[in-house]
């Protein structure tokens, strides 16, 4: 037989690009637009439904970098379009198909209420299923020209910053038209996709390839390219038997998990993640209730608290997701911090203020640490995340290490203590799948603990700059969720994939013992020293405020504990040690807020320093000399010239020339010391 693999497969790639991909979407009516540029900074959109808006065109020019524009967008579904699928299709002037990386939006109802989130790989807003015709729509978009700040490659860029990006359009508005779905023609192009990939992926002397090549000729025969719409159902059949073969009973067992890994800051600001954050929850809410079966694995809870304050509306819809299945709250820290160069408190923080807010607010004890993309991990982190009661932990970063790759996927975790804490890290090397068959298939392969364990996790979602699962990649999931010559595909929880790993693994497990070093960015201990100084003088004044803070609620009548402020300083502290902040890998604009808010951090815990010691030396009576550190201390203070000059005589000082006085004290370990009396020591007591 002729082998005629390479014209089938050159015939079928340019059906779908040029004829069946194009007829998803057939009758099309465009929207009517008007635009508003917001001034300055984005604002909420009970300020964008007064805004000023004037009579835009497509083909237009807007969006100067970081600048926010709203969009209305006003039509009719036509009546012939009656019981069809309708769908506003937006492109604000996408560049590329990199979701997260450049412009993008969020869809409002003419009330304000948001839907759902727009980004090059996930255009459509639904209307109408069925139409009706004759249904009047009204949408409010929030578009954010966000520079494609990697489009020259990591070299030095004006863009990273809104003091210096200019003022020079990025977008060309290209479209916004209500369209009719052809549901059978865009089932098709997911049955093609699904089985030309997998066909791709198997070896050229398997059968099983060839049943799929020649099933994907069928379709392409039964297929009349200029009416894809009218044949699509035609192409189908011809695919149902080789799409309907079982996986094999040994075949690797996929734990599939949405995912949308969201940057609390990198390649955008803080205040962008917050939109973020707000457009990908929105995506994922909206699709739980297309797919039942979805489920959405998120971390950082200072996130969810974003979207909570900013976001009433979503933040209701997630808490109805949680408590329907589809949405699993995981990580159990405040962000995904870096996890070398914060101190041992800092990092235990982040894991009581992770968990905390998921109890509190969603009812949910989370059991994993969460670390997906944090850049190497100490090993003091198994013995943290026990005492904490956490039970997994899972990274996907090792994946980069430029030399020695890790010898396993599926293991425990042994700290510097003995402490072991249950590991995966997923051989799919990427916590942004697709459901491309090429991912699956490097599972599969790559998998180093095969023969004795069985499965993988595989988070699937478009991330770094958020977005989330597609209903694409569902619909993908339910056709390989057991396919000849695939892994099996199962949706669930990550809970319920460590614990049955654990069951299945954990006694033949290997060990890990000693850090989780990543062999790649080794500049992040050294780049940005002015924030890495911020957050280390902030852990070091945060204790030195609890200490005198406690101390005085204790001691000094009328004295109340600032937990409020603490809480507060706390979290804006965590949310920097956010593994591209403290690394120092985000743009200028980041490390330039961070380091104003680090100044503001110092202020506001030298001003809550100065009140517990105010209040600690009132019933003194004299200055009071304190020692926050953990060993007791003898020095030589100064005082100042006004303290200096209000000591009784035969104070034990030292006067120097002008007019302040110098002064050694014994202190004793978290103590402190009056200055009066005989001796240097007097009066000092621990606290």
């Amino acid at each position: 037989m002729h082998d005629d693999r390479s014209l089938v497969e050159g015939r079928l790639d340019r059906a779908l690009h040029q004829f069946i991909r194009p007829a998803q979407y057939s009758a099309r009516a465009p929207l009517t637009l008007s635009a508003w540029r917001t001034p300055g900074e984005p604002v909420p959109v009970r300020d964008a439904l007064k805004g000023s808006y004037e009579p835009f065109e497509t083909g237009t020019d807007w969006g100067s970098p970081w600048s926010t524009w709203w969009f209305r967008l006003e039509g009719e579904v036509p009546e012939a379009w009656a019981g069809r699928r309708v769908e506003a299709v937006i492109d604000p002037g996408f560049t590329g198909d990199a979701p997260g990386f450049q412009a993008e939006g969020l869809v409002y109802d003419a009330e304000g209420v948001p839907i759902k989130g727009i980004h090059p790989r996930n255009r459509h807003i639904p209307v109408a299923a069925p139409a009706a015709g004759g249904e009047p729509v009204r949408l409010l978009l929030e578009a954010a020209a966000n520079p494609a700040v990697l489009r020259d490659g990591f070299e030095p860029t004006q863009l990273g910053d809104v003091l210096t990006a200019g003022d020079r359009p990025l977008y060309r508005f290209a479209s916004a038209d209500l369209a009719v779905l052809e549901e059978e023609v865009w089932h098709l192009v997911l049955d093609i996709e699904v089985l030309s990939e997998l066909m791709r992926e198997l070896p050229v002397d398997r059968p099983r390839r060839h049943e799929i090549l020649r099933a994907l000729e069928n379709m392409l025969d039964a297929l009349d390219l200029h009416d894809v719409p009218g044949t699509a159902a035609a192409g189908r059949a011809a695919l149902a038997e080789v799409l309907s073969r079982p996986a094999h009973a040994s075949a690797h067992r996929v734990s599939a998990t949405g995912h949308a890994h969201i940057d609390s800051a990198w390649l955008w600001p803080l205040r962008e993640t917050v939109r973020k954050a707000s457009r990908t929850f929105a995506n994922v809410t909206a699709l739980a209730g297309e797919y039942p079966e979805l489920v959405f694995a998120c971390s950082q809870a200072q996130q969810y608290a974003w979207v909570k304050e900013h976001q009433p509306h979503i933040w209701e819809r997630i808490k109805k997701a949680v408590a329907e299945g589809n949405w699993a709250p995981v990580g159990s820290m405040w962000v995904e911090s870096d996890a070398n160069m914060p101190g041992g408190e800092a990092l235990a923080r982040q894991i009581v203020h992770g968990k905390r807010f998921f109890l509190e607010e969603l009812g949910v004890d989370t059991e994993e640490i969460w670390l997906p993309d944090s850049f190497g991990y100490t090993a003091a982190f198994p013995q943290l995340a026990k005492l904490a009661g956490v039970r997994w932990f899972l990274t996907q970063k090792l994946s980069w290490n430029q030399s020695n790759k890790m010898p396993h996927h599926t293991f425990w975790w042994e700290g510097i203590d003995g402490t072991r804490v249950f590991t995966h890290f997923p051989p799919v090397d990427t916590y942004n799948a697709q459901f491309h068959a090429s991912e699956l298939a490097h599972a599969e392969r790559n998998f180093a603990d095969k023969g004795l364990a069985t499965r993988s996790l595989v988070p699937f979602g478009y991330g770094d700059g958020g977005g989330g699962p597609t209903r694409e990649m569902l619909e993908k999931a339910r056709r390989l969720k057991s396919l000849e010559g695939s892994p099996r595909v199962e949706i669930e929880r990550p809970s319920a994939f460590f614990a049955e790993a654990e069951r299945e693994y954990a006694a033949k497990a290997p060990v890990w013992s000693g850090e989780l070093y990543l062999e790649m960015h080794r500049a992040t201990y050294t780049t940005q020293a002015k924030t890495k100084q911020g957050n280390r003088r902030s852990e070091h004044l945060l204790r030195e405020a609890e200490l005198w803070a406690t101390a005085a609620a204790l001691r000094a009548p009328g004295y109340a504990y600032p937990y409020e402020d603490l809480d507060r300083i706390w979290k804006t502290v965590l949310l920097h040690q956010f593994h591209d902040i403290l690394p120092g890998s985000s743009i200028a604009w980041v490390h330039r807020e961070a380091r104003d808010t680090y100044e503001r951090v110092r202020a506001d815990l030298e001003r809550i320093v100065a009140a517990a010691v105010a209040a600690l030396g009132g019933a003194s009576e004299g200055p009071v000399v304190l020692n926050a550190s953990p060993y007791a201390r003898e020095e030589v203070v100064t005082l100042d010239a006004p303290t200096a000059a209000a000591l009784p005589p035969g104070a034990p000082v030292q006067p120097l020339e002008d007019g302040r006085a110098a002064v050694a004290v014994r202190l004793p370990a978290l103590g402190a010391s009056a200055v009066h009396g005989d001796t240097p020591a007097a009066g000092a007591s621990e606290v």
